[in-house]
C-alpha cells in the first residue's frame, strides 16, 4: 500500500448550509490526503485458457484494477470566487458536484458550489457477483466499449468472432418446473457430497458457534469462462440464486432444491433486489452468441420459480446499442435503463409505464427502493465536458419530482441509500471521489468529512458497457440521519465503522472490529447497522450489529472456526441474512477444467 508522504496534510470540509447565507456559495474542501493504492486484489478463480482470458479481479464489489487514487480528499484547483471560499491549502481549491443550475427536469433550489473530499476511487466497478465484466463478448468489442469505435462510412462497424453459438433460429421460452438440483448438497452431517463423505461440517463445531445448515458445490457445465453469480437473495424459507442459464430456490433450513427455472439463453442482469411481494424481475439475452444483447425481462416469483410478464426492452441504436441494460424496482415500478434510454414498466403486468426523454438531459441508469431515483447525462457543446445530474422520478409517470445537478464533469458513480439520499459521484479522469446527501426536496444537505480514514466500499452491481449500475454496495449503510461506512483494513490489522452525521457530514462515532478481523456493513436491521465480520484461516466469520450509538458489535452468528478455510473461499462473496440464517456464495464460478469447475464450492449456510 503507498504510504503518504507526511507533508500531504489530511482532511476536507463541509459546504455550510445553503440557507445560512444569501450567495447560496458553499466552501470548498481543505487540503487533501494524499493518493492511496487499492486495496490489495483477491485471486480469482482460475479459467480455462483462451482469448478471453482476464486479469486477476478483485475481491466482491472492489473497483476494476486501476491507477490509484486521492484519498478522502485531492488535489484541487482554485476556487470560484465568494465570500465562503478559504484560503487554498497546499493544492488549491477548486468547486464541487453541488452547483445547482436549472435543468430540463425542474427548477433547481439554487446554485450550491462546493463538494467533499474523496477516498479512493479506481475508475470502473467491478460486477455484482464480480467475475468476467465482459463475459461472453470478444475482445474486440473490449476495445471498442474503451478506446473508441471504428467508423466506416458513417456507421459504426465491429468485426465479431463468436464462440461457437450458433444464433437460434427460434427464441424458446424460460419454463419452471419440478426441482433440478443444478449443485449438489452437503447438509453438515457428510452425507452429501459437499465435501467428502467423512467429514462432518459440524463436526468441530465449539459451544456458542452456529452450525453449518449445508454447503453447495457446482453441479453445471459452463462455458469456458465461467459464469457470474447473482444474487443471493432470501424471500421467506427460500434462497435464490441465478448463474448462467438458470435460477434456483433452495431450502434455507437444508439446502434442497426448491424449485429450478431454465432460461432460454444466459442470465445477463437482475434488479438489485427483489420487489415487497418476493417477485424479481432479470434479463436474459436475446440470443446465443457475442452478438446478444440484454433485451428480455422476465417476471419471476422468487418463493415458488413460476414466471410472470415477459418484455422485451427496445433496443438501442448506433453508440446506445452498446450500452447494457440496468434494472431497478419501486414500488410497482421496474426501470429498465441504458446510455440515451430509460423505460419504466408495471411490475404486476409488463405494460408500459413511460419511456425516458429522447433529448436533452436522459436518464442512463435509476436506484430503486422506497424511492425512485434517475442519474441523467446532458448534452454540452463540448464531448470532454461531462453535466449529470440527479432527479427523484415519480415511479409512475417518470416526471422528475425535483432535479439536482452536479458542477460539471462530476459524474454519478453510486446511490448508497435512496431514503435517505445519499450518493457517490466521481471525477473518473482525475480519480476524484465525493460522498454527499441530499434532502427529501432535492436540497445539498451535507457532505461527507472522511478526515484522515481510507475508505472501501465494495460496490456490485455488475459490469455494465456504458451503461451504469447504481446500486449494490456493501460497506456501507444509512438511517434516517447517519451513514454508515467501514474503512479500509491493512492486512492484519481491523478496520471499523465510522458513523457520520447526515445534517453536517461530519463524523459522529467509530467502532473497531474485532482484532485482526474486518467487518461490513451490509444494510439496516431495524436501528442497528447488521454487519458482516469476514472469515480468517482460523478464525469463523459471523454476522453481528451495532447499535445507533456506537460501542462494540454485538454479534448474532459466530461461524465456526473449524470452516473457516472454507469460509473464506468463496471468490467474490455475495452475502444474505434473514429468518436468522446467514448465506454466503461465490460471485463467480470457473476454473481450469470441468472436473475441477464442478468441484467449486458455490453457496454455504449458517444458523444457530
Amino acid at each position: 500500500m503507498t504510504q503518504p508522504p507526511s507533508n500531504q496534510p489530511p482532511g476536507f470540509g463541509a459546504p455550510k448550509d445553503p440557507q445560512d447565507h444569501g450567495t447560496g456559495q458553499g466552501v470548498p474542501p481543505l487540503p487533501p490526503v494524499p493518493p492511496q493504492a487499492p486495496p490489495a486484489p483477491q485471486t480469482p478463480p482460475p479459467a480455462a485458457p483462451g482469448p478471453y482470458d482476464q486479469a486477476q479481479q478483485p475481491g466482491y464489489g472492489y473497483p476494476q484494477q486501476q491507477a490509484p487514487q486521492p484519498g478522502y480528499g485531492y488535489p484541487q484547483q482554485q476556487p470560484q470566487p465568494g465570500p465562503y471560499n478559504q484560503q487554498p491549502g497546499p493544492y488549491g481549491q477548486q468547486p464541487g458536484p453541488y452547483n445547482q443550475q436549472p435543468g430540463p427536469y425542474g427548477q433547481q433550489p439554487g446554485p450550491y458550489g462546493g463538494y467533499p473530499g474523496q477516498p479512493q476511487y479506481p475508475a470502473a466497478p467491478t460486477p455484482s457477483g464480480g467475475g468476467n465484466p465482459f463475459k461472453g463478448k470478444p475482445g474486440l468489442i473490449i476495445a471498442a466499449a474503451v478506446a473508441g469505435l471504428l467508423v466506416i462510412g458513417g456507421g459504426t462497424w465491429f468485426a465479431l468472432s463468436g464462440d461457437g453459438e450458433k444464433e437460434p433460429v427460434a427464441k424458446p421460452t424460460a419454463t419452471s418446473g419440478a426441482p433440478k438440483p443444478t449443485e449438489s448438497v452437503d447438509q453438515g452431517d457428510g452425507s452429501g457430497d459437499g465435501r467428502n463423505a467423512e467429514d462432518d461440517l459440524n463436526a468441530g463445531r465449539k459451544p456458542g458457534e452456529a452450525k453449518i445448515n449445508w454447503l453447495l458445490k457446482n453441479n453445471v457445465d459452463l462455458p469456458r469462462n465461467g459464469a457470474d453469480v447473482f444474487g443471493p437473495w432470501i424471500v421467506g424459507e427460500v434462497v435464490v440464486k441465478g448463474m448462467y442459464k438458470s435460477l434456483d430456490g433452495y431450502s434455507l433450513s437444508d439446502g434442497s432444491a426448491k424449485w429450478h427455472l431454465d432460461l432460454p439463453f444466459e442470465l445477463c442482469t437482475t434488479a438489485p433486489e427483489p420487489a415487497a411481494d418476493g417477485s424479481l424481475v432479470i434479463g436474459v439475452n436475446d440470443s446465443a452468441g457475442d452478438r446478444a444483447k440484454c433485451t428480455e425481462l422476465q417476471k419471476v416469483d422468487l418463493k415458488t420459480g413460476k414466471v410472470g410478464w415477459k418484455k422485451s426492452v427496445p433496443k438501442g441504436t448506433g453508440f446506445s446499442s452498446l450500452s447494457d441494460t440496468t434494472l431497478a424496482i419501486s414500488g410497482n415500478t421496474v426501470t429498465a435503463a441504458g446510455t440515451g434510454s430509460s423505460h419504466g414498466y408495471s411490475l404486476a403486468d409488463g405494460r408500459d409505464l413511460f419511456t425516458g426523454p429522447t433529448s436533452g438531459c436522459k436518464p442512463y441508469a435509476f436506484a430503486g427502493g422506497s424511492k425512485l431515483i434517475a442519474a441523467a447525462s446532458c448534452p454540452t457543446s463540448d464531448y470532454k465536458n461531462k453535466q449529470e445530474q440527479i432527479s427523484e422520478v415519480d415511479p409512475n409517470t417518470g416526471k422528475p419530482r425535483w432535479t439536482f445537478k452536479l458542477q460539471p464533469n462530476w459524474e454519478v458513480d453510486k446511490v448508497y441509500s435512496v431514503n435517505p439520499l445519499v450518493v457517490s459521484a466521481q471525477q473518473r479522469d482525475e480519480k476524484k471521489w465525493t460522498v454527499f446527501a441530499v434532502t427529501a426536496d432535492g436540497k445539498l444537505r451535507s457532505q461527507i468529512e472522511g478526515g484522515k480514514d481510507k475508505y472501501a466500499p465494495k460496490c456490485g452491481g455488475g459490469f455494465v458497457v456504458f451503461g451504469r449500475n447504481l446500486q449494490g454496495c456493501m460497506g456501507v449503510a444509512a438511517d434516517a440521519n447517519t451513514f454508515y461506512m467501514a474503512t479500509e483494513a491493512a492486512y492484519g490489522t481491523a478496520n471499523a465503522v465510522v458513523a457520520f452525521d447526515l445534517n453536517t457530514g461530519k463524523s459522529k462515532w467509530r467502532a473497531s472490529a474485532p482484532a485482526e478481523r474486518t467487518m461490513t456493513p451490509l444494510r439496516m436491521e431495524g436501528a442497528d447497522v447488521l454487519l458482516y465480520v469476514d472469515a480468517s484461516y482460523d478464525t469463523g466469520g459471523g454476522v453481528a450489529t451495532l447499535a445507533p450509538t456506537g460501542g462494540a458489535p454485538k454479534m448474532l452468528l459466530q461461524h465456526p472456526a473449524s470452516t473457516a478455510q472454507i469460509e473464506n473461499t468463496f471468490y467474490d462473496a455475495g452475502y444474505a441474512y434473514g429468518n436468522g440464517t446467514f448465506v454466503v456464495s461465490s460471485g463467480r464460478v470457473s476454473a481450469s477444467n470441468d472436473e475441477k469447475e464442478k468441484d467449486v464450492k458455490t453457496m454455504m449456510a449458517f444458523s444457530k
